[in-house]
């Protein structure tokens, strides 16, 4: 682990971060000794550090400190924390604060065996997503309402949980961002109130331009998932999850066994190391 660029674990107890969630963060793979796609999560944490009026440190600095973890750690979890740094009790940011930043690491985890075959099992999760269109899009670090809604994930004995907000619209797993094929066209949830635009999500808008797939941003409602002719989830860790089982016998979950559009975006996105 790297604090501001120093082999260590410890930050102030005062550091807004801790205190408030007040910064935040982007997770990335390393492959090979290869910082997968590191152009594009840095400029997402960038914008979402502008967006919250933290100073965000610079391309070079980061990129000579995620060179140095990729020499210890060649293939790994990379995660990346912006703070708008230490401050005084109270909400009100200070008018100058030097930002803290952080790069932890953890192993590569085991993918689901059934992830690229029958596809995984994914819940409905009761909490809804709270509207708040100047958060929308952002990873910022307070993620009680992830926490949460991951809590019944477990409690369903499932993969992953799919959350809707107060008007009962889906928006995105509890960790991915979710994608519905329908007559071959790629659906997405619109995230203009809530929910988190991921690196990966923009993959698929760029892949999907190249090949002449066309691409639906909208509000999606619940019977719409059920309806799909293919359903999957990305993330930057997990890749890409087709959903094989959604829901349970009482919510007359529906399964799905081929996945030919999700498949062929993740052989050309997703295999490790491209």
């Amino acid at each position: 682990m790297l604090v501001n660029g120093k082999q260590g674990d410890l930050i102030s107890i005062r550091d807004r971060g801790l205190f408030y969630g007040d910064g935040v963060f982007r997770t990335l793979l390393s492959f090979q000794g290869q910082a997968l796609h590191w152009p594009l999560h840095y400029q997402k944490i960038q914008q979402d550090c502008t967006a919250l009026g933290i100073t965000c440190p610079s391309i070079a600095v980061l990129s000579a400190e995620l060179d140095e973890l990729l020499l210890e750690h060649p293939d790994a979890v990379l995660k990346l924390i912006v703070t708008r740094g230490q401050g005084t009790r109270g909400y009100t940011p200070p008018s100058q604060t030097a930002p803290t930043h952080i790069w932890d690491v953890s192993e590569l985890p085991d993918p689901p065996p059934d992830a690229s075959t029958s596809g995984v099992k994914v819940s409905w999760c009761q909490l809804r997503l709270g509207a708040q269109t100047r958060l929308a899009g952002i990873k910022h670090l307070n993620r009680l309402e992830n926490v949460l809604a991951a809590r019944e994930v477990c409690e369903a004995d499932a993969k992953e949980g799919l959350l809707m907000n107060a008007s009962d619209n889906v928006i995105s797993g509890t960790r991915s961002n979710l994608f519905l094929v329908k007559n071959g066209v790629l659906v997405t949830p619109d995230l203009s109130s809530c929910g988190v635009c991921g690196v990966q999500r923009d993959r698929i808008f760029e892949w999907a331009a190249q090949h002449k797939i066309a691409v639906q941003i909208r509000d999606i409602r619940q019977c719409e998932v059920l309806d799909a002719d293919e359903l999957f989830l990305v993330n930057t860790v997990i890749g890409l999850w087709s959903i094989g089982e959604l829901g349970d016998h009482k919510l007359n979950g529906q399964k799905w066994s081929t996945f030919p559009l999700s498949m062929r975006i993740r052989r050309d996105l997703f295999v490790q190391g491209e």
